[in-house]
């Protein structure tokens, strides 16, 4: 492969878009620092704080997490004291999770650190395209979400293999 074939894979769409969220995680985690949560455990307790008692299901859909990484932060969570964890009333097979008090001090002590976060990862740009790059994400997101019927094509592909990944790192 010629150096410029390789310089172009480095500027692609997929690859820039990995390497932005490898910079928000790293500026997340620097600014939690002794709090010791991460970016997916933080959208996880912001998740289960919008909802009523979601599933386990329900924070995939709602997040885009995969299934398996979704069960690991939530045992997690569950281990830290975070959230508490029961069977629905509904479904005896289903789990519904809530935020504890400490989960939702956890969340509460995490929201400006958030927030920070986004400010300095948009602040490197000019104030004009701030929005326009933010609603950019959110259509990549909305448009190549996987269907929630089950059937996942090219989309659905990824994800798997994007959680394979997820799981591999040693911590969630």
């Amino acid at each position: 492969m010629s150096r410029t074939q390789d310089q172009s894979q480095l500027s692609s769409a997929l690859h820039l878009l990995h390497r932005a969220g490898q910079r928000a995680d790293e500026l997340f985690t620097a600014r939690m620092g002794e709090k010791d949560l991460t970016p997916r455990q933080y959208a996880v307790l912001k998740a289960v704080a919008s909802m009523e008692n979601p599933s386990q299901t329900a924070l995939v859909e709602y997040t885009g997490i995969d299934r398996s990484t979704i069960a690991d932060i939530v045992r997690r969570l569950i281990k830290r004291g975070m959230l508490q964890r029961r069977r629905t009333a509904h479904d005896a097979r289903m789990y519904a999770v809530k935020l504890t008090p400490s989960g939702r001090e956890a969340l509460e002590a995490a929201e400006p650190i958030a927030k920070a976060t986004e400010e300095q990862l948009l602040s490197v740009l000019p104030a004009q395209q701030r929005s326009i790059v933010v609603q950019a994400l959110s259509t990549i997101v909305d448009k190549l979400k996987i269907e929630a019927n089950g059937s996942k094509g090219a989309e659905g592909a990824a994800a798997s293999a994007t959680g394979r990944r997820r799981r591999s790192s040693a911590r969630q």
